[in-house]
């Protein structure tokens, strides 16, 4: 049993408690509570405002924030970054921190917390108004071959990549395909689709085109009894091609 005895006896004094302490309350503190919600809610709304303004599927401004060997972070105002893969910028070694890119918008949030953006979606859809254009009219348009791939050459078009398939490099099949990288050539849009962001092109309709007006041409001042140079192309049993100067073929008998 606890003896008590003492403390019943001779009962101990207990200090006396503090009062809880209370700060001052300023005068106007209610208007500054006010004040602080006010400001607060607007920065809100005009936050919320920036993402409505902004939606899925467009292109927006962004600044460059990180730079690695695979990819670049982009700051485009929203509450969360964006990673774009450094291949998709078409000369990443002029890439710098600070730099102002365009991007397209192709989703507010990942599972990450990322926005989702993407550098050769931006330019594609810059473009497609002048890339539509030229396949609806049949224009002729400049491009440069950049690197050989399967089946074809990627072809730089408009800041784009264009597919060139082996077979629409020329009028014959090329042997030494890396030996036409990095020229700029004439072709003609063949195929598009959107969606998939494919451009199909063709170096081929073109000159096919260009030797056809040739031929025409030739065609026209042609005459019987007349002379002219020739390169012989094929000889054949029952007779040879000749390429007579500017690209059209005729057949002849051979004379040995």
């Amino acid at each position: 049993m606890l003896d008590t005895t003492d403390r019943t006896l001779n009962p101990v004094a207990e200090p006396p408690q503090r009062a809880p302490f209370i700060p001052p309350v300023p005068l106007n503190a209610d208007e500054e509570d006010d004040e602080n919600l006010e400001l607060r809610a607007e920065m809100f709304g005009q936050y919320e405002e920036s993402l409505r303004s902004i939606g899925e599927g467009e292109i927006v401004h962004g600044t460059v924030l990180a730079i690695d060997e695979t990819e670049v972070l982009v700051d485009v105002g929203f509450k969360s970054e964006g990673v774009i893969s450094l291949a998709e910028f078409p000369d990443p070694a002029s890439i710098k921190v600070g730099d102002t890119v365009e991007v397209f918008l192709e989703k507010m949030e990942n599972q990450d917390g990322l926005v989702v953006l993407s550098k050769q979606r931006a330019d594609f859809v810059r473009v497609w108004d002048r890339v539509k254009e030229a396949h609806d009219t049949g224009q002729v348009v400049e491009g440069k071959l950049v690197r050989k791939i399967k089946g074809g050459v990627v072809v730089d078009l408009y800041g784009v990549e264009a597919f060139l398939p082996g077979s629409q490099i020329a009028l014959r099949q090329v042997q030494n395909v890396d030996a036409l990288l990095g020229q700029n050539v004439q072709v003609k849009i063949i195929k598009l689709n959107k969606r998939r962001r494919n451009i199909v092109v063709s170096r081929r309709a073109v000159l096919e085109e260009e030797r056809d007006r040739m031929k025409s041409s030739i065609l026209k001042d042609l005459a019987k009894d007349q002379i002219r140079e020739g390169v012989v192309k094929n000889i054949t049993d029952f007779g040879a091609f000749v390429d007579t100067c500017r690209g059209a073929a005729s057949t002849t008998r051979p004379r040995w």
